[in-house]
């Protein structure tokens, strides 16, 4: 007889389990509502919305914000570049420095992106009740802390 999530996670680490593969699974179906024509990797979305809500950052910013390698965000960023999402400059205190900068068009990727997943989302979430809306409410914001902590 199957176990019920509920039961799993009575447990701390059960909870843990649950949540853990819940979070992947939301993260691969949000992944797959993208907006059509929408050809960049995850990475790539990741850093022009890093941008998007930020503003300018460095390379090394963004790698650190992004948990990857400078070199590896140095190829994302070129990749970003050719496509005209992003344009980059050297900084003004350390020309050494790489400030990115997302362009209208990066910009406009991002919204239409975001619009695209947001209404999948939203459709699922008009399914629950007014209790499960109010539960889902209350944690969001202990989602994000953990997620970026």
């Amino acid at each position: 007889m199957p176990t019920s999530v509920e039961t799993i996670a009575r447990t701390d680490a059960g909870l843990a389990s649950v949540l853990r593969l819940s979070v992947m699974r939301l993260r691969r179906r949000l992944a797959n509502e993208r907006h059509p024509g929408n050809d960049l990797s995850l990475g790539a979305m990741a850093v022009l919305g890093a941008l998007a809500f930020n503003g300018d950052l460095t390379l090394g910013e963004l790698a650190a914000r992004e948990r990857v390698q400078p070199p590896s965000m140095t190829r994302t960023v070129n990749c970003l570049e050719k496509g005209s999402y992003v344009t980059r400059r050297p900084g003004e205190a350390d020309r050494r420095q790489v400030i990115v900068s997302i362009t209208d068009k990066g910009r406009e990727t991002v919204k239409a992106d975001r619009a695209s997943r947001d209404a999948w989302l939203a459709q699922r979430l008009g399914e629950l009740t007014p209790d499960e809306i109010d539960v889902i409410r209350r944690a969001a914001p202990i989602l994000e802390r953990i997620a970026t902590s």
